[in-house]
């Protein structure tokens, strides 16, 4: 019966002693916690347990093991308010999964992270498109600090019903095709390396690429610097092209239908607007 005497006077003392900490400790949620200050509060409450029912080890020393782990992190945490050096070693500081819409590999390396994990993240701030994301930051306490797109926080008019709305789904993941997503959107692996090969792409330069529900295709590179090829237009090209406007012009002129006529400048009107834009293009390729 002594035995039960002793473990509640221990345990109603380790009881205060804890209730006292953790008043000094100051008031912070498990997920504010750093994980220094995690792994304290869970040695210390380990100590409470083990005075309170080891009747053979001795209060004091016990009690005196508490109050080292108390004051050494109150301590510490005295001299991080000081020193951002000191705060960013105990503490940690934020990492930037993402930077002007574009994921950094790197740093998802360099916190463990990957590709599957970052969507889950996202997910659970009803973030479902990647490309709505302009700037991510895993933050020193774990969780993801997102900041959408000024264009995907307002609402379109076409988006008013759009509650039933697929999920974006993945179709590439670190550089590997997702068969069943694809399957699941309705698109085929023909349709995904059309659109890679218009940018001079293929599936083993992607690191993450998303389709939507109305068919858009979002692709966040390895290489968050690439560039597509501009593509040139042939040589001789730019010159049938005038040859069949100036055709057309003639044609037209020839013709006595005023119907006739019209199809045929409409036709070279078109014509025209091509030449421009090949013209254009050609002009941003020797520029680039």
């Amino acid at each position: 019966m002594e035995d039960w005497w002793h473990i509640g006077l221990r345990s109603l003392a380790a009881v205060a002693v804890l209730f006292t900490i953790a008043r000094l400790l100051g008031k912070k949620q498990i997920s504010q916690l750093s994980f220094f200050e995690y792994i304290t509060g869970i040695v210390i409450g380990e100590l409470a347990g083990f005075i309170s029912t080891e009747l053979e080890a001795h209060f004091i020393h016990g009690l005196t093991a508490m109050l080292v782990w108390f004051v050494v992190p109150l301590f510490l945490e005295h001299l991080t308010l000081k020193s951002k050096r000191l705060r960013d070693v105990l503490e940690g500081k934020g990492t930037v999964f993402i930077r002007h819409g574009r994921v950094l590999e790197e740093n998802l390396r360099k916190e463990r992270f990957s590709s599957d994990e970052l969507m889950e993240e996202l997910r659970a701030k009803k973030v479902f498109r990647l490309a709505d994301v302009e700037f991510a930051m895993l933050e020193a306490s774990g969780e993801l600090s997102i900041l959408t797109k000024e264009e995907a926080r307002m609402l379109k008019p076409e988006d008013a019903g759009a509650a039933d709305e697929c999920i974006p789904q993945a179709v590439i993941m670190d550089g590997h095709l997702m068969d069943d997503a694809l399957c699941s959107l309705g698109m085929t692996r023909e349709w995904l390396f059309g659109e890679l090969d218009k940018q001079g792409l293929t599936v083993q330069d992607v690191f993450l690429a998303q389709i939507d529900a109305k068919g858009k295709l979002y692709i966040d590179l390895y290489e968050d610097g690439y560039k597509p090829p501009v593509l040139q237009a042939p040589s001789g090209l730019l010159t049938a092209l005038k040859q069949c406007e100036s055709y057309l012009i003639a044609q037209g002129q020839r013709t006595d239908s005023s119907d006739t006529n019209g199809v045929y400048a409409e036709c070279a009107s078109m014509l025209g607007d091509i030449i421009r834009r090949v013209e254009n293009d050609r002009m941003d390729g020797v520029r680039g």
